[in-house]
């Protein structure tokens, strides 16, 4: 296999968020007559929806006061932050703190606050604009989202779901995942033991309880207390939330100097990969049935962005953290299949949507689910990654990111 120069994988990466993707949804997704971020875009980026879902708006703030606070102090990224955060404030929440699912261009709420992704999102975009600004506001409002996704882990939808309680109580993936990351991104607002301790909740849930050895495999439900349930939703495996998960737990394994759970976490993201990967047409599937029958998601074969930025990011960091070949030749394959069927060679920004074969299936680089997020971020950890794989030869004790 051809050595890697991370170097210049590190200048590609770089150069294609700051000079391709952010100015795409610079120029194209701020609503200058009412506030907030248009995720509709066509191809060219042209707005072909104006409605506002929270958790896009959301991760709009964050991404671009990530990107003031770790790559460069950009003043108009910072300005659209506050704006966005702006429009936030007015009409992001109903009565109860909780944060709509969407809202119309002008900011009247369309959708209720029907789980609490929003929120998690929420806490994350103001927990990141009050390190960028100073400003304790953003950091009070960050805090007290955080304790209401506490206060609602364990039933998140509430009146919302569709559960009859009793018959087959299910519990999901999500959030115990998203939790692994968020108080990472929120602990600079946090009592250092609650940390710690929603840390180790979101490792002990994702990689006791939903990782499940018998299959060496992440499952997105399980029963009430753990166990496997033989339906549809039980078996359901998302190849993409499980290798992203697995980046999120290394993050938390080096903070903790835990080579081990690094090491496990490595194994997991191998098999995972291996598990989804489509030795067809290539790329990874997007939903999966554990026991090989059809999953009910008529989309299963599709190949999505996200899954696939996430994926790099977590065969690149298992290979800067463990020297692991096999990551290392996961990290290239997964890099040259978004390189060659992901990126517009035209226009700017990634598609989202491509078919089982990788053909683009449609052409649009936002929407209801893809906004100013996965792409960015990614780039961002891909090129760091890179640099310091330029910087420094691998090693196989090495235990920081």
């Amino acid at each position: 296999m051809q050595k890697t120069d991370f170097k210049e994988r590190a200048a590609l990466y770089k150069s294609y968020l700051l000079d391709n993707v952010m100015p795409f949804w610079m120029e194209h997704s701020i609503d200058k007559e009412h506030g907030g971020f248009f995720t509709c875009l066509d191809r060219k980026g042209r707005v072909f929806d104006k409605d506002k879902f929270m958790w896009l708006q959301c991760r709009q703030v964050w991404t671009l006061s990530m990107l003031y606070n770790n790559v460069e102090n950009n003043a108009a990224w910072l300005d659209a932050a506050k704006a966005g955060a702006t429009f936030l404030e007015q009409f992001g929440r109903n009565k109860n703190g909780d944060w709509y699912f969407s809202l119309d261009q002008s900011g009247k709420p369309l959708m209720e606050a029907y789980n609490i992704f929003s929120d998690c999102f929420a806490t994350m975009a103001f927990a990141q604009l009050c390190k960028a600004t100073g400003n304790k506001l953003y950091g009070e409002i960050a805090k007290q989202t955080f304790e209401n996704i506490l206060s609602r882990k364990d039933n998140p939808k509430g009146r919302f779901s569709k559960q009859v309680n009793g018959t087959r109580d299910l519990k999901g993936f999500s959030l115990p995942m998203i939790l692994c990351n968020l108080v990472l991104e929120i602990e600079h607002l946090l009592d250092p033991e609650l940390v710690q301790r929603t840390l180790e909740m979101g490792v002990k849930e994702v990689m006791e309880v939903f990782y499940k050895e018998e299959y060496d495999l992440i499952l997105e439900n399980v029963g009430a207390n753990g166990e496997f349930v033989d339906c549809f939703e039980g078996r359901l495996v998302n190849p993409g939330h499980g290798l992203e998960a697995m980046w999120f737990i290394m993050d938390i394994a080096t903070k903790w100097n835990d080579k081990a759970l690094v090491q496990k976490c490595v194994d997991i993201s191998l098999r995972i990969l291996e598990y989804g990967w489509d030795d067809r047409y290539g790329g990874l599937f997007y939903f999966m049935d554990l026991k090989g029958y059809p999953p009910q998601q008529l989309e299963w074969d599709q190949k999505l962005w996200w899954v696939h930025v996430e994926a790099m990011i977590t065969a690149l960091k298992g290979y800067r953290l463990t020297g692991n070949q096999e990551c290392l030749a996961w990290y290239e394959k997964l890099h040259a299949y978004t390189w060659e069927h992901f990126v517009d060679k035209e226009y700017a920004e990634m598609y989202g949507y491509l078919n089982r074969r990788g053909e683009v299936l449609l052409n649009l680089k936002g929407g209801k689910w893809k906004g100013c997020f996965h792409v960015p971020r990614a780039l961002y950890q891909l090129s760091k990654l890179s640099q310091e794989l330029a910087n420094a030869p691998i090693s196989p004790s090495l235990m920081h990111s």
